[in-house]
């Protein structure tokens, strides 16, 4: 406000100047005059360098608690929210949008309270000169809001479509990027670089033609107040003439119309950022709206069943079509605390499913899963999450240290615990080796170790924790028979004895469970033991057969 007040007092200060300085050869006067446009100048670039600095340390501030409060909500998304919305999506608006709302909040505090007071103020000070004069100033305001919020109004949504496309290039690149072996591998470098190309076209396209639209905004502008110019110019030399108004005054409102003009530009370029701004802030704001969780209905809370981990006509589909098919369907057991459970199945069968339902990951569609006699749907993630250890399909690591990683199945564990998972996960025979031990930097997903010791390394982490029920899906895709048969042995030697879930494609992994779960197309097609499925299931036979010779080895 102040910055605006002293530059709208200079033109004052010149029209002094001319008539009671210039015109009466009152040098003294003049020079009065100019150290007080001097001092005017100086308090208005304190005034701007003290606004510029506190608008930024707002938008900074305001975007780092923005930020924060999306990523808590991110993190606070079921498997089946991430899955709706998209990864690329959630990266853009954590990223893209959050920078746009950053510049839309640095600008508006910036100029937002100064150009509109300016122009206001500017035409204002002219009627105050000459009322009817002053009506010209405020003719073009009028033409100019039209024109600016015009462009606004278009600008807005097709920088929605913009940014709707900027997701799908994200998405994109993302895949690209996780992918990039096997991109390789395949040779289809050139059909991914020309597919991303057609993408980035589809954005230029758009971005152009919201260009072109908001480029509309300074020649219409210009021409207005350049047509207000001319008319005050010759209205105004009339005046002069008539002696209505001095020379001085005239060219005060000359001023005032410059002003105006330079406010104006400011003005769009704040406009078109705002508009960017609020597209970037309704799509934030679609996150915040959206559930942490999808509605979902569960028939009892309780389980008549002592029973640590209960399924009754359990049926699963992903997303809300409800005509897709189901990933698994009235799948009903019961385990109880101690046991080992195999599931076994072919690719696609519904095994990873099945396991990822249990922890609340996803909620049945149809039926109830109990965990300790509790309705899992009703049960807190944290209070859920708590009785679980889980090793996930794929072995995720962090970028810091082993000893990190494995903090995150328990903060609290000591090097001897650390030791001891990674003897039982049959991880220390490597980490031993390591200059660093414990402390040996592992890279963004564990890129700095093979497969299998990142496998071995995952099993760690979840062992730490010492958990109730033990989630092992497929996690030892990776490691030799030998290795796997080591691993085995010491989870069964364990002296808390966890429920464990083994998932599976080797019969070998799972024939000595106390419960076999064999899977074919989301259907539970046969439940025992080893020797039982043998002689009961074709499927299970069929699988054990393709991976021993017939009669079968004992391992």
């Amino acid at each position: 406000m102040l910055e605006a007040i002293f530059e709208l007092l200079v033109p004052l200060a010149v029209t002094a100047i001319i008539d009671n300085g210039i015109n009466q050869g009152n040098s003294g006067w003049i020079w009065a005059m100019c150290g007080i446009m001097i001092l005017l100048g100086i308090v208005g670039l304190i005034s701007a360098l003290c606004a510029q600095f506190f608008a930024a340390r707002a938008a900074v501030g305001f975007a780092t608690g923005l930020r924060s409060a999306l990523f808590n909500k991110i993190q606070s998304f079921s498997y089946s929210v991430t899955d709706k919305i998209g990864t690329a999506t959630l990266i853009t608006r954590m990223t893209g949008d959050v920078n746009a709302v950053q510049t839309g909040v640095n600008m508006f505090l910036r100029l937002f309270m100064r150009s509109p007071f300016i122009v206001f103020g500017a035409m204002i000070c002219a009627m105050l000169i000459d009322f009817k004069l002053g009506l010209i100033f405020a003719i073009a305001i009028v033409l100019l809001a039209i024109i600016v919020f015009g462009i606004m109004l278009i600008s807005i949504a097709l920088q929605k479509k913009t940014q709707a496309r900027l997701d799908r290039i994200v998405s994109k690149v993302r895949g690209n990027y996780s992918g990039t072996r096997v991109i390789r591998a395949f040779n289809k470098e050139t059909e991914e670089i020309n597919e991303f190309d057609q993408k980035i076209d589809s954005l230029n396209k758009i971005q152009i033609f919201s260009g072109r639209i908001s480029a509309l905004m300074n020649p219409l502008t210009y021409v207005i107040i350049n047509f207000a110019v001319i008319i005050l110019i010759r209205n105004g030399a009339i005046n002069v003439n008539s002696g209505v108004i001095s020379q001085g005054e005239l060219v005060a409102l000359y001023n005032y119309m410059s002003q105006i003009l330079v406010e104006l530009i400011k003005l769009a370029s704040l406009i078109i950022t705002l508009n960017k701004a609020s597209a970037s802030a309704k799509r934030i704001s679609d996150v915040f709206d959206t559930p942490s969780d999808i509605e979902h209905t569960v028939d009892a809370e309780k389980s008549p069943k002592e029973s640590i981990v209960s399924f009754e006509n359990v049926s699963f589909r992903y997303g809300d079509n409800q005509e897709s098919d189901y990933a698994l369907e009235n799948i009903n057991f019961d385990v109880r605390s101690g046991q080992t459970v195999g599931i076994i199945g072919g690719t696609g069968s519904g095994k990873s499913t099945l396991v990822n339902l249990i922890p609340g990951f996803y909620h049945p569609t149809q039926g109830n899963i109990y965990v300790k006699g509790n309705n899992a749907s009703l049960l807190s993630s944290k209070e859920l999450r708590r009785i679980f250890g889980i090793v996930p399909q794929k072995a995720s690591l962090f970028s810091g240290t082993v000893r990190s990683n494995l903090a995150w199945g328990n903060d609290s564990a000591t090097d001897e615990e650390m030791w001891t998972a990674l003897e039982l996960s049959c991880a220390d025979e490597f980490i031993s080796q390591k200059d660093k031990k414990l402390d040996e930097k592992v890279m963004q997903n564990g890129s700095n170790f093979s497969g299998g010791q990142r496998q071995r390394l995952t099993i760690a982490r979840a062992l730490i924790k010492k958990p109730e029920i033990l989630i092992l899906d497929d996690s030892a895709s990776a490691l030799d028979y030998a290795t796997e048969s080591a691993l085995r042995k010491n989870i069964r030697s364990l002296d808390y004895s966890p429920t464990v879930f083994i998932v599976s494609q080797r019969a070998s992994s799972i024939m000595h469970a106390d419960l076999i779960i064999v899977l074919d197309d989301g259907r539970a097609v046969g439940m025992g033991t080893h020797e039982e499925l043998l002689r009961d299931c074709e499927i299970y036979r069929e699988i054990y057969n393709s991976q021993f010779s017939k009669g079968g080895d004992s391992l």
